[in-house]
Parts: C-alpha cells; sequence; structure tokens
C-alpha cells in the first residue's frame, strides 16, 4: 500500500465518482439503507473500482472518516450547542418575533437572507450558517411554513459571500495569484453575489418551500415552546452573541488580507493572536462560552443537561 500510485486518468476516475453518486442515491432512496451504511458501502467499492489494493481499502476508508469528523465535529458540535442556548433562553423566539414584526410574514425568507447576507461578509460559510440555524427553525416554526424557504435564501446567502467576496479565502488567494485589486473583486463581487443569491438562494428557496413542505422537526430540535417574553432574551442580546464569532473571525480574515496586501507581517504576534482567536473553532468556542454566561441559566446543572442534549440530536 506504501508503494502504491494510482494509475487511472481523470475520465475513469470521474465516471466511477458519477457512478458512486448514483449508487448513493439509489441506495438511499429506493432501497431506504441508512445514510451512514450507505456511505460506508459506496466508499468501499468506489476504493476497489479507483484501484486501491484490498489490503489498503480499509484504512483509506479511516484515515478519510478521521480527517472529516475531525473537521466537522468540532464546528457542529459547538454550532448546535449555542444554538440550544439561543433557542432555550427564548432569544431565537424573540428574535423571529422581531423579524416578522419588522418585514411581515410574506417578507420573512427575503429578511433572513439579507442578515445573513449582512453577517456572511467576514464569516465562513459553515460557521455563519450553523450560528444563524436557531433563528432560521424559529422563524419557520413561528410561521409555520416550510423550513427551506426560509433555510435555502439564508445558505445561498453566506455561500455566495464566502465564494465571491474578500475576505474570504477563496477570493483573497485569487486575487493574490492574479495580483488584482482587493476593492475591484469586492465591486465586482457584489455586482456577481447578489443577484446569484438572489436567484440560487431566494427565489430557489420559495420554489422548494412550495414543493416540498417540510416543517421543522420535533425530533430535531425538542418539542416547541412558549417562553415567557418578560423573562426570555432579548433580540438585541441574541444579535450581540450572534455577532460574537462573526468578529473573530473577521479578525483572521483581516489579518489574511492585510498580509496579502503587504500592509502588515502575519508574523507577528498580535496578527498571530488575532489570526487564533479568529479560527472558526476557536471563534466559536468562545462564542459558546460567552453563551453560557449571558444566554444560559444560572443552575450549572442546568447548562450541562442543555449542551449534552444539543449533541445528540446532531450526531446523526
Amino acid at each position: 500500500m506504501e508503494t502504491w500510485e494510482p494509475t487511472m486518468s481523470a475520465g475513469p476516475l470521474l465516471g466511477i465518482a458519477l457512478a458512486a453518486i448514483v449508487l448513493i442515491l439509489l441506495l438511499v432512496i429506493k432501497f431506504r439503507i441508512h445514510a451512514f451504511v450507505t456511505l460506508i458501502i459506496v466508499s468501499a467499492l468506489t476504493a476497489i473500482a479507483a484501484g486501491i489494493p484490498i489490503a489498503g481499502v480499509v484504512p483509506t476508508m479511516i484515515d478519510g472518516f478521521g480527517s472529516t469528523i475531525a473537521s466537522v465535529a468540532l464546528l457542529v458540535g459547538l454550532g448546535a450547542m449555542i444554538g440550544r442556548l439561543v433557542e432555550a433562553s427564548g432569544g431565537a423566539q424573540s428574535l423571529a418575533d422581531a423579524l416578522v414584526n419588522a418585514f411581515g410574514a410574506k417578507r420573512a425568507p427575503l429578511a433572513l437572507g439579507i442578515a445573513s447576507l449582512i453577517m456572511g461578509f467576514p464569516i465562513f460559510f459553515d460557521a455563519g450558517l450553523i450560528v444563524m440555524l436557531p433563528v432560521i427553525f424559529a422563524v419557520a416554526r413561528r410561521l409555520d411554513g416550510p423550513v427551506l424557504a426560509y433555510g435555502m435564501p439564508a445558505a445561498g446567502a453566506f455561500s455566495v459571500m464566502h465564494v465571491f467576496l474578500p475576505p474570504h479565502p477563496g477570493p483573497v488567494a485569487a486575487a493574490e495569484f492574479f495580483s488584482a485589486d482587493i476593492g475591484y473583486i469586492l465591486g465586482l463581487g457584489l455586482i456577481v453575489a447578489l443577484p446569484t443569491w438572489y436567484v440560487s438562494g431566494y427565489l430557489w428557496g420559495l420554489f422548494l418551500g412550495k414543493k416540498f413542505t417540510f416543517k421543522v422537526s420535533d425530533a430535531l430540535l425538542g418539542e416547541q415552546s412558549d417562553h415567557d417574553p418578560a423573562t426570555a432574551a432579548s433580540p438585541l442580546k441574541v444579535i450581540s452573541v450572534m455577532m460574537l464569532p462573526m468578529l473573530l473571525i473577521f479578525c483572521n480574515t483581516g489579518v489574511n488580507t492585510l498580509s496579502v496586501a503587504g500592509t502588515i507581517d502575519a508574523t507577528d504576534t498580535f496578527a498571530e493572536i488575532l489570526t487564533f482567536i479568529g479560527q472558526t473553532p476557536i471563534a466559536l468556542l468562545l462564542t459558546l462560552i460567552i453563551a453560557m454566561a449571558v444566554l444560559g441559566p444560572k443552575d450549572r446543572e442546568n447548562i450541562e443537561k442543555l449542551m449534552d442534549g444539543a449533541l445528540g440530536p446532531i450526531c446523526s
């Protein structure tokens, strides 16, 4: 296995990848096999088809699984805990009510999308969507509407901002490679990103919401409970918590942008500190600690139960 080298060209490998996707859809949709089991089966078959020696199939699968879990588990776990605190404090309901009252029920998907566009300027796609999910779910529950109609505008907003606009890594790296001006990229990125979001995020979300009327599942979030407005966390408090990872991650992306432009030295101690606290897992961890103090119950035991309960539903 250590001396094995791939011999297939790009064409056959792309064909194998396409066949693997078709097989995944077939096993999940037609035969109703659990997605986790399906992925293991298809991964093993794909490895064999790609020419990986039999002895190396399982180590390759384990290595790929481990690296994926390592990169995803921290973000999803921390994000789920933050989301549970926002929901349990009544803050998600308060913010949902404020959005609906300000924009109206029909414009709620548009309001969520615009809010996500603003949040998505400095914050990465994964972290932004995870932090925004409690509010998306709360609005969908508040209006008893299809979750896709509210989720897709937000997801599309974070996506286009991450792909097209600095200070996100892709546009900054492209600017460095082509020696392009960051200001021009920002302006042209907005011209491309906003119409793209409107069609593929907002309008597409409305279409999907009408076609697939899935509601927010109680199995995922627990039974809906009405919070006393007098004791629920205020929208301002929730927004402050949600803005914190955005500001922290902006420290990372800002240092990266300025170092590419030659304005600062990324090896300076202060720049390294900003880069560290702006890494997504650290930013979410710091946000969780603040959220526990600001939104969490005073009883430590109840906080522990909330944190523990947040992880179970998302593990699947």
